[in-house]
């Protein structure tokens, strides 16, 4: 005789014949009606064989009306219960309880219904015990806790998991209230809630848990109050069920510690916050100790380092957070640990981190007690520390150690303490030797992995949390490395790629500024302070001949290297066109052109971005200054007007024209031709100046004008005033700032000479040359070039341009310029002469005695000049 468990004190005698075991009887019915499969079960209920019944009316299985209801009811509706009368094939009548589903497949098959029965469910099993012994088995038995409370609220009976929880037998507790078993302010909430169940029928609930000192409302614990009624609807006692959902509690922490994880981890780009931000998140709400150890910590904008082959594997201590239960002197991090629930590892609220180590403060000095002991910072092989490596300090791991394992494979790792290689690390690794001091229980080694490079290992510990890790556990110790990671290779990546936009946009703005006499220059560049990247701002200035310079600030669109190379060859052109002495219309014009080329060579933005192509949209303002008039000639495309100070303080925008930006073709450019008084400051910038976040345009205008205002003597402190005054942070934006005080040439440095277009004057302009270079006190062999530069452009101006003739020679800034002007529109050019030709050497004598000449065309004519470099006396 088989004798299955009872109640203490019950004895259930079951026959030994053990009779056939019951079946399902299940049947599929179309939607018309037809049925379609037929089960062994069915057979045995109905009689009928699957050939006398599939391809049939269900309608003809039904005993009378009872199935013509049944079908009524499941219109519209996926699932149909109760009872229909059926007819045997034999004739007679069965009265069965139906369940039908409808099923709505996949694929293009109909929907159908599927129809089940429980065969001999009227007869109960022999094997099966009599219902009022199941339930008794239920309450006794049930891995919850139970009890039932009478209408005074007093204990009746409870099961063995009340007894357990609370270490009291029933017969102890019967007769008792709850707060009198275990006193509190939760029982007190309990027994509320159960006789708000008594009165009003309905049950209550609440997260608490019983134990021997009280009923703590703890997370992870749900307790219903449910009211117990007799048959007419009278409440006669209340039962109280607690059940622990630790698994689901479990499962929805871990959630939102990743979700938390999100919005924590890789605030800054700074790598040592990122580490420890990972740290901060994990302790105490999955581990009790955290670290992460980097390769290296690579200088910023480098590539990360990479993992060695074989051997030990060198790495430095980044981040370092423990709770303050685990009493260890080289802390990173901690923060308050109120273990409140023993069954809960997960129940704790992540601190706020305001004191975050500065590792990198400690790196250095540590960096210096590298040792072949395997550490720095700790004793040597033959002691153990009792604390872990410091955030900063140097750690060698062994080859064999689940450090570098976890690196080689590429994985993470659970470990216990009983683990042999958690055990032979801790004894041979004086770097490791700190877990059997603290206790610890229970390790995961997580490589930090991004694209496919390592770039450190994380370290997550418990010892006083009794829980082991779990493969969950890891899984979410996984996510959160991994997404550290990313922050950590995205923050490489950007510093690289803004170190290398840096780099170049430096390299093709002006080292030095050039020498000249014109202008007073001073000039900054401040790069975007956002993730976006250095953008394409520039500046530059540019001499040209009769003393004149030409300004130049323009503003190509977008960021990084692909804005600033298109800058770089902008500025180049801009070089070119200002080479050949164009007007600045002209040379926008020319600029323009340039850009649409540059558009078509690339077919459009970059793929992924929102760059306009190849600087389409770009600004630029040019601006030609000249000191023998003191005139000034500005056009601008797209780009904000210079802003002008005279020498009496008054300030204003030069009403130049605004022409469109680059790229946009088909519109024209107009000058702009002002006088400036001596001292004059032009003012010249890009838009990341006035376009801040602090404040609108106007203000922003208003304040350059206030600084402007204020007289400096020194031009650099004036930019920088301006800076300060405008700007209270990074801007979002690039911003090229150059301001110039103008000066003029008097006629002491200035000599012009009239000459009527006669071959006798090239002898009268050498003479009016020797005296003019006598009277500036220059040497004689200055004196004898420039008399053969004059005689020269004098007879080619006489020969092949067109009267009035004019020599101008003009001495500054060491440098002496000669002009020869007539209204002839051609253009001379070198050549190498032959043998027998009598000309065609002039020019090339020319470049050979002077360091540049060229021609400049004008609204009258042209101009052909020379420069020479003087030597100071």
């Amino acid at each position: 005789m088989e004798r299955l468990p009872t109640p203490a004190g019950q004895q259930a005698d079951l026959p030994d014949a053990s009779p056939a075991p019951a079946c399902t009887a299940t049947a599929t019915i179309s939607e018309q009606g037809i049925v379609t499969g037929w089960s062994e079960g069915a057979r045995d209920l109905l009689g009928y064989t699957p050939s006398q019944i599939v391809g049939h009316p269900a309608a003809r299985l039904l005993a009378d009306d009872t199935g013509e209801q049944a079908r009524r009811e499941t219109a519209g509706r996926e699932r149909f219960s109760g009872q229909v009368a059926l007819l045997h094939r034999d004739g007679h009548r069965l009265l069965r309880n139906l369940l039908a589903h409808r099923r709505t497949p996949q694929g293009p098959q109909p929907a159908e219904w599927l129809v089940v029965s429980a065969v001999a469910a009227a007869a109960a099993s022999p094997r099966t015990p009599d219902s009022q012994a199941l339930r008794e088995w239920v309450f006794s038995q049930s891995p919850c806790i139970l009890a039932v409370f009478d209408t005074d609220l007093r204990l009746i009976t409870a099961n063995t998991g009340m007894e357990s929880a609370l270490l009291l037998p029933e017969e102890q507790m019967r007769g008792l209230r709850l707060p009198e078993i275990t006193p509190g302010p939760a029982s007190e909430e309990a027994e509320t809630k159960m006789r708000r169940a008594l009165e009003t029928g309905q049950t209550q609930h609440l997260q608490a848990y019983l134990h021997p000192t009280g009923v703590s409302t703890q997370r992870g614990w749900s307790t219903s109050l449910a009211p117990l009624k007799d048959p007419g609807g009278a409440v006669r006692a209340v039962c109280l069920a607690a059940h622990h959902r630790q698994h689901e509690h479990l499962a929805r922490q871990r959630m939102l510690l990743l979700n938390d994880a999100g919005a924590r981890i890789g605030t800054t780009s700074d790598t040592q916050r990122t580490v420890q931000e990972l740290t901060d998140v994990a302790v105490p709400r999955l581990a009790d100790f955290a670290a992460v150890d980097l390769l290296d910590t690579p200088r910023r904008g480098s590539e990360p380092p990479r993992l060695p082959a074989t051997g030990p594997i060198t790495m430095h201590r980044t981040a370092l957070h423990t709770t303050p239960d685990n009493h260890t002197s080289h802390t990173g991090h901690t923060a308050p640990d109120g273990h409140d629930d023993p069954h809960d590892p997960t129940s704790h609220a992540t601190p706020d981190s305001h004191d975050r180590h500065d590792s990198h403060d400690r790196h250095d000095s540590h960096d210096s007690h590298d040792s072949h002991n395997g550490h720095n910072g700790h004793d040597g092989p033959g002691t153990h520390p009792a604390s872990p490596p410091a955030a900063g300090e140097k750690i060698l791991y062994p080859a064999l150690s689940p450090v570098a394992q976890c690196l080689a494979q590429g994985h993470g790792a659970l470990y216990e303490a009983d683990d042999p290689a958690l055990t032979r690390w801790a004894a041979n690794d004086p770097t490791a030797a700190w877990t059997r001091r603290q206790g610890t229980h229970s390790v995961m080694v997580v490589p930090l992995r991004a694209h496919g490079t390592t770039l450190g290992v994380a370290l997550f510990a418990r010892s006083h949390r009794p829980e082991p890790f779990e493969a969950d556990d890891l899984w979410l110790a996984e996510e959160l490395t991994a997404q550290t990671a990313v922050h950590l290779h995205n923050a490489h990546r950007h510093a690289r790629e803004h170190t290398t936009t840096m780099t170049l946009q430096r390299s093709l703005l002006p080292q030095t500024l050039p020498d000249q006499g014109a202008l007073d220059i001073a000039t900054r560049y401040l790069p975007a302070g956002s993730k976006a990247g250095v953008g394409g701002d520039w500046f530059d200035v540019i001499p040209l001949s009769g003393a004149r310079v030409a300004l130049v600030v323009g503003d190509v669109v977008g960021h990084g290297i692909r804005a600033s190379a298109t800058m770089g060859r902008v500025r180049t052109a801009v070089r070119t066109l200002a080479d050949v002495d164009l007007p600045p219309d002209e040379l926008l014009t020319y600029l323009d052109d340039l850009v649409i080329h540059l558009a078509a060579d690339e077919g459009g933005g970059a793929e992924g971005t929102t760059e306009t192509a190849a600087g389409i949209g770009t600004t630029c303002l040019y601006a030609v200054y000249d000191p023998t008039t003191r005139h000034c000639t500005i056009a601008r495309a797209g780009h904000p007007p210079p802003a002008v100070v005279t020498p009496d303080g008054n300030v204003r925008f030069l009403n130049v024209p605004a022409g469109p930006p680059l790229g946009l073709g088909g519109l024209p450019f107009e000058t702009y031709e002002t006088q400036l008084p001596e001292g004059t400051l032009l003012t010249l910038y890009t838009d990341g100046l006035l376009q801040t976040r602090d404040h609108d345009i106007d203000e922003g205008l208003d304040k350059m004008f206030q600084a402007l205002a204020r007289p400096t003597h020194n031009l650099n402190t004036l930019c920088d005033r301006i800076l300060t005054t405008m700007l209270t942070h990074r801007p979002d934006d690039d911003i090229a700032l150059l301001i110039a005080r103008t000066h003029a040439l008097t006629t002491h440095h200035i000599a012009t000479f009239n000459l009527p277009s006669d071959p006798a004057t090239v002898a009268q302009a050498r003479q009016h040359t020797t005296t003019q270079l006598t009277t500036w006190h220059l040497d004689d062999t200055t004196t004898y070039t420039t008399e053969l530069i004059v005689s020269e452009l004098v007879t080619n101006a006489i020969r092949y341009g067109h009267p009035p003739i004019q020599l101008r020679l003009i001495h500054h800034n060491h440098t002496l310029t000669t002009e020869v002007t007539d209204t002839s529109n051609t253009t001379p050019h070198m050549r190498r002469a032959r043998t027998y030709d009598e000309g065609g050497r002039g020019l090339l004598l020319i470049a050979q005695l002077t360091q540049r000449w060229g021609t400049r065309h004008t609204p009258t004519g042209k101009t052909v000049w020379t420069e020479q470099t003087l030597t100071p006396n």
